[in-house]
């Protein structure tokens, strides 16, 4: 029984190092993957104080080969509850039946205008120079954007959206879901959706914007040429909306919208290889992002990996020495494990997301290895980041 209580200098070490760990972990936690759950309580308890003007809004959809989805979701952006706006289609050089498709629902709903980017027009970036002729035709001020590939969960959507603008909010941050799907791969998808969209919530909550998604993202049409458009990032064939955002967003600027009305919900990804792609797009811009808060979240990470390494040292040594210090790193794992249920729980719930609890411990691991293999893979084809090719 005395040896059992006795630990030696290294075990000492390591039970001071893992509750070190954990309580970094703790609170990340409760203080920034909690906040936008925190803050929609509070805003539910005092009840939220909506901008009473409802501005004329053009919404702003960009599509290439999307027939099926453009069928499947344009209704729902086409009869939203609200008294004026416009939705404005952008045509890459489709191939498939998109603009006959466009074409059949014009016809239908005189607040739906498309334009057509042919294959021999020439530009840096033609996804940029897509949404930048939708943004030269909005009819409206307020611009709200989305892909073709999602739908809004309400027909209030563009109501809770453009309520966000004030006289000093340009620009307003929404949430994209990803929709509950049988197999890890879809499982994997949510819980990094889930992850990446509490993040810049929360930094935009805490006052420090850092990017946005253009599954889900407004501003002004006065603050895009104000800052010159897409002209700093023009060389990238990506970064219109997470770019864009990084660039301009300010504390003063920006808000950030999430209540259930206005979150809209991504369409099933087929194919590992579509997603993987969408990945290492979004690694190719997040290296020119500035500020500090997507070094914290990296931090994050390896601190839940060194947690993770030290609580393997604990059992380990609790095997060949002390029990007890196996007991105290489970112990702690279980309370980290739990404290991560209950927080991505609620935060899921709150964002129109299934909750993924069981392969919790499986997902906070595979993701951030993934996410290690992503950057890893578009460092060795980095060239195609660009339009034009590095000498």
């Amino acid at each position: 029984m005395e040896n059992l209580f006795t630990f030696s200098e290294i075990e000492l070490y390591i039970a001071g190092i893992l509750a070190g760990l954990f309580l970094i972990q703790l609170l990340f936690l409760l203080i920034v993957y909690l906040r936008p759950y925190r803050m929609s309580r509070k805003e539910a308890v005092k009840g939220q104080q909506e901008n009473l003007s409802q501005p004329p809004v053009t919404v702003i959809v960009y599509a290439k080969n999307e027939s099926e989805n453009l069928r499947a979701n344009l209704p729902s952006l086409l009869t939203q509850d609200y008294p004026e706006y416009q939705v404005v289609v952008i045509n890459d050089s489709s191939t498939d039946e998109s603009e006959e498709v466009l074409k059949r629902l014009e016809a239908e709903y005189n607040h739906l205008y498309h334009s057509y980017i042919p294959e021999e027009a020439k530009y840096l970036s033609r996804r940029k120079l897509a949404l930048t002729v939708g943004i030269k035709a909005a009819k409206y001020d307020v611009l709200l954007f989305t892909e073709a590939n999602c739908h809004p969960l309400s027909t209030d959507w563009i109501k809770k959206m453009a309520s966000r603008f004030t006289e000093t909010k340009s620009i307003v941050l929404g949430y994209c879901s990803y929709g509950s799907h049988k197999g890890f791969l879809h499982k994997l998808i949510a819980y990094d959706n889930l992850i990446t969209g509490l993040q810049y919530l929360s930094s935009a909550l805490a006052g420090a914007p850092y990017t946005g998604n253009g599954r889900n993202l407004a501003y002004r049409k006065e603050e895009f040429f104000k800052h010159k458009g897409y002209y700093q990032s023009l060389s990238l064939h990506a970064g219109d909306d997470d770019l864009f955002v990084n660039e301009v967003a300010t504390k003063k600027n920006t808000g950030v919208e999430y209540t259930p009305e206005s979150i809209t919900q991504m369409a099933k990804v087929e194919r590992f290889s579509v997603w993987k792609e969408m990945k290492v797009s979004r690694a190719a811009t997040r290296r020119y992002y500035r500020g500090w808060a997507l070094r914290r979240y990296r931090f994050d990470a390896i601190m839940f990996f060194l947690f993770f390494i030290v609580f393997g040292l604990s059992v380990f040594f609790g095997v060949i020495g002390n029990p007890l210090l196996a007991a105290f790193g489970g112990l702690l794992y279980i309370l980290l494990l739990l404290a991560k249920e209950i927080v991505f729980f609620k935060s899921a719930k709150m964002l129109q997301q299934k909750p993924i609890l069981f392969l919790l411990p499986l997902l906070e691991i595979v993701s951030p290895l993934f996410n290690l293999y992503v950057r890893i893979f578009r460092f060795f084809r980095g060239k195609k980041d660009y339009t034009f090719n590095l000498q």
